[in-house]
């Protein structure tokens, strides 16, 4: 399917299953399509026909934003190298799970997870290893017996009892032998980054001086539709930077953004003095900001 078309399902399922989803922005490149959040969750959701397009640069720039956002990042497509994307498998780019449409459907709407992993090799399970001791001592069997009715090697049953993934054929003859089933299902949701922190400075945008002699932290984005985020204690603001033309032109999508992570908007205009809303997003002149000592009143201005 088209790339418009795949974009367009992804956001039917994140709202059936009863998430609020931000607007599509023109921008490219850029690091996500899509924020979905139900008020608890949010994942940051990038959507691609071929998986093997997500280039370590992407990965991490979604890793950024997601992290962030105290959610999780998440790639839906079609293809990986020259197979099309197994329903039920999860795939991983640069450690961010990927998935078909249909996976996604499964996972948000009928909260079935997937059960299967991709690895270089083949189609791979994860095993309870605590459920499968508990199964094999309760049938008095040693390690050695375990083994040989797996077809595999005592060490390596302990290692599936300490959690190694194993294959579809072995975990399918644990669950027969005991008729009970061993196999984790995938949690899309629970991420943990596997990239180092962004080592960016933040000198690159010239006011971000300022705000961190407010006491406020600034985290730099690269291809999102704001610059950056600046956080003081609960609050995080998705931060615009440049001439009132560039960042006019970003205020409606940021401050829709703001809205699903439930965080604030802030636009900041090198050459335009002239505070004002537009939307949910405040527009602030620099030398206004300047002017600005305390983080709570900054936080006023854009919540009034």
């Amino acid at each position: 399917m088209s790339q418009e078309r795949l974009l367009r399902n992804v956001i039917s399922v994140m709202i059936m299953a009863g998430y609020e989803v931000s607007e599509l922005f023109a921008m490219r490149p850029k690091s996500f399509d899509v924020i979905a959040s139900n008020g608890e969750t949010i994942v940051v959701l990038k959507v691609i026909s071929h998986i093997d397009s997500i280039c370590e640069e992407n990965a991490r720039d979604l890793d950024r934003v997601a992290r962030n956002f105290l959610g999780s990042p998440l790639i839906v497509g079609e293809r990986a190298r020259d197979t099309e994307l197994e329903r039920g498998a999860v795939y991983v780019r640069y450690g961010i799970y990927a998935i078909n449409y249909p996976t996604l459907h499964d996972y948000f709407v009928e909260g079935a997870p997937p059960l299967i992993y991709a690895s270089p090799g083949g189609l791979y399970v994860n095993i309870n290893g605590e459920r499968l001791r508990e199964l094999r001592e309760g049938g008095s069997l040693s390690l050695g017996d375990m083994g040989q009715i797996l077809g595999v090697s005592r060490r390596t049953v302990a290692k599936y009892e300490a959690g190694m993934g194993t294959t579809i054929d072995i975990a399918l003859r644990i669950e027969e032998t005991f008729d009970s089933g061993v196999v984790e299902p995938i949690d899309l949701v629970t991420y943990q980054s596997h990239f180092m922190e962004n080592s960016s400075s933040p000198d690159d945008i010239p006011i971000s001086h300022v705000i961190e002699e407010m006491g406020m932290n600034i985290q730099l984005m690269q291809r999102a539709p704001f610059q950056a985020l600046v956080k003081y204690e609960s609050h995080t603001i998705l931060t615009g930077y440049g001439t009132v033309q560039k960042v006019t032109r970003r205020a409606n999508i940021i401050g829709n953004i703001s809205q699903v992570t439930r965080t604030h908007a802030m636009c900041i205009m090198t050459d335009d003095q002239r505070q004002r809303k537009i939307g949910k997003t405040l527009m602030i002149g620099e030398d206004s900001l300047v002017s600005i000592e305390e983080p709570e009143d900054l936080i006023d201005l854009i919540l009034n």
